[in-house]
């Protein structure tokens, strides 16, 4: 599969409301540390789908009391686009930043116990899911947030020209889904969000990820340094990898995407190759650890229900997941934020609304991070 991204701009570390906006001028790299976490899709619950079969209900309750989840349904009401019933499901997959306890350490900042949304991407799961489309939604995409009422019951007035990030911050998972509905008219069928430190002890739990590099990467604020050729990574590094954006590319949001796109892709592959199913210690360790990383909606909030999902997704390989980023373009007022490019973008709803491949065409002259091709699996 050839991971089309369409990057993300150079952008400084946003201010916690995203409503800070500077005047034209030159892109500029940020500074402070680059907050990520990647999802590791729907393999993260591959191991409970094997564990929970084995009938040992020790390991079922275990892995079950592990799992978080957030009821998206009753917070948002009826007020949502129609649900899709042509088979195909889309999926609201978050990493998130707790900003608190170990946590902070990975991420920098103050122990306040805030969250942000610093990776976002919608899953599109095609007809008879052997098949899916990924769109990353760049964090600093300016947006006007609809009015939303979180999980605890609390209402949110809407906010216009706002940072993407802002709705998670604001409202937690049910503002997010509610604005992420708002940009595109489409669904979240599920939610799916994973922090920091789960997603760096998946990596290990894995032994590492293997990648090349096609260039040197230094970046001192994501404490990575990676020259050209094969390394395994350990969690740590990856980590670093996800969340870089001054080692490559033109140090913007837009190119850390790319390189993260491109990482997926590299774990998907690996995670068939790695013998998770033959070996029960490994295949333990790693469901305990994906069920204490993960939050879901209440629909998956089960180790039953995870296993129904999983097991219907287990069988995309990288080779049939095309992906993508929601189309932007710099935004002419202030050009370290991106703004949707409307009419593309229209093209990418409309195809997944309809169980479409996403056309060229919709990515075609948006704007670019320039870190395509600096990672490969």
């Amino acid at each position: 599969m050839s991971a089309e991204s369409t990057p993300e701009p150079g952008i400084p570390e946003p201010d916690p409301t995203g409503r800070s906006r500077r005047g034209r001028g030159r892109r500029r790299k940020t500074r402070g540390t680059g907050r990520k976490a990647l999802l590791v899709t729907a393999w993260t619950a591959a191991g409970v789908v094997v564990l929970a079969g084995t009938g040992f209900g020790y390991v079922y309750f275990k892995l079950n009391g592990n799992l978080k989840s957030v009821d998206i349904n009753q917070a948002l009401g009826n007020d949502r686009p129609t649900k899709i019933d042509n088979g195909s499901q889309n999926i609201l997959v978050l990493g998130s930043d707790t900003r608190a306890g170990k946590n902070k350490k990975l991420g920098g900042g103050t122990d306040d116990g805030s969250a942000r949304s610093d990776t976002a991407m919608i899953v599109h799961v095609y007809q008879g899911h052997k098949k899916a489309s990924v769109v990353s939604i760049p964090r600093d995409t300016l947006i006007d947030r609809p009015a939303c009422t979180d999980t605890k019951g609390a209402e949110h007035p809407a906010a216009n020209g706002v940072m993407f990030n802002e709705s998670y911050s604001t409202g937690g998972a049910a503002c997010a889904v509610k604005t992420v509905e708002s940009i595109t008219g489409i669904r979240m069928d599920h939610y799916l969000e994973v922090d920091f430190e789960g997603f760096q002890k998946l990596i290990d739990d894995l032994g590492g990820v293997e990648v090349t590099t096609t260039k040197n990467i230094a970046d001192p604020q994501s404490h990575l340094h990676l020259k050209a050729g094969a390394h395994t990574l350990t969690g740590q590094q990856a980590l670093g990898l996800v969340r870089t954006r001054h080692g490559v590319g033109d140090g913007s949001d837009l190119g850390r995407i790319q390189l993260q796109q491109a990482f997926v892709k590299a774990l998907i592959d690996q995670v068939k190759h790695v013998g998770v199913f033959s070996n029960p210690k490994k295949l333990y360790a790693l469901a305990d650890t994906a069920t204490k990383a993960v939050t879901t909606d209440s629909d998956l909030g089960s180790v039953n229900s995870l296993m129904d999902f999983a097991g219907g997704l287990k069988g995309i390989s990288s080779s049939h997941m095309k992906m993508v980023t929601m189309p932007v373009q710099y935004d002419p007022a202030d050009p370290n934020r991106v703004v949707l490019a409307k009419a593309k973008a229209r093209q990418v709803w409309d195809a997944l609304k309809n169980d479409r491949p996403v056309p060229r065409s919709a990515t075609e002259g948006t704007a670019t991070g320039e870190a395509k091709g600096v990672l490969s699996g």
